[in-house]
């Protein structure tokens, strides 16, 4: 394969060559690389490597390289060092439609963000480590392994987006970017977590029938998709919203297609 073929999820249509950028984005400035980290004894690896991955990936890779955190998401860490440390695992696997995510629904009895598709993911144990290190790696894989039941010896870490904030429940996030690269069978491990575990082409993320802007009842919008029976919205819809745009994925599509966060009622 080629150039851009190589490098597009299958089916996902034409593609923006990445940093390629619209007239609103951000000047590019390179973010220093996360770094190769030794792995721990135990299950799973904290060594990050982009050795062996698929072409296609390779575009994901680029933007984890030079992605600013204001281009991720205007919700950033607060300066005075407040609060919970935490790490997302977003997961790329390949599946009979091609490159695919997977996601999870928390269960709805939950505190924190009851009822939402996510990423695989939670606050850091003081098991995990330093926070400014190898600590959301392994709190990555850790919580994916205990939510979806994945064995993360089959996960390849190959990157790090910058750190994001979620105000609501004031979790500092470090999104960590994995590949699948030997699957294991998943699903809801306590059902007082994790509703429900499923996987999500990546060319259903792109399609633009899927895609749709959700309007919160306190009147604030964002990027969201209509994808295996759910509404994929809030940080996790906006992070996979910025990995597509950046990795030159994302396809044009009716930003003006409203949907209330309400509209499974």
């Amino acid at each position: 394969m080629t150039g851009a073929t190589q490098n597009r999820p299958a089916d996902a249509g034409a593609q923006r060559p990445y940093g390629a950028r619209g007239a609103a984005d951000p000047p590019d400035a390179p973010q220093a690389p996360y770094g190769a980290f030794p792995a721990p004894s135990g299950r799973g690896s904290t060594a990050v490597s982009t050795d062996g991955l698929p072409g296609w990936l390779d575009p994901v890779v680029a933007a984890a390289r030079t992605v600013r955190p204001a281009q991720l998401s205007r919700f950033l860490p607060p300066e005075d060092g407040r609060g919970r440390q935490s790490a997302v695992l977003i997961l790329f696997g390949e599946g009979p439609r091609g490159p695919e995510l997977l996601l999870m629904e928390r269960a709805s009895s939950l505190r924190s963000h009851p009822g939402q598709p996510s990423f695989p993911g939670g606050a850091l144990d003081p098991g995990d480590g330093d926070p400014r290190t190898t600590g959301p790696l392994r709190a990555a894989l850790r919580e994916a392994e205990e939510e979806t039941g994945l064995d993360p010896s089959g996960v390849q870490l190959f990157g790090v987006l910058p750190r994001l904030y979620i105000p609501v429940s004031e979790f500092v996030v470090t999104p960590v970017l994995g590949w699948w690269r030997t699957p294991s069978p998943v699903d809801a491990v306590d059902p007082a977590e994790t509703a429900r575990v499923f996987t999500v082409p990546v060319a259903d993320l792109t399609d633009p029938g899927h895609r749709v802007t959700v309007v919160h009842p306190s009147g604030h919008q964002g990027p969201a998709f209509t994808v295996e029976s759910a509404l994929v919205w809030g940080f996790t819809a906006g992070v996979i919203d910025r990995i597509l745009h950046f990795a030159g994925w994302e396809l044009p599509w009716d930003r003006s297609r409203h949907v209330p966060l309400d509209w499974r009622s």
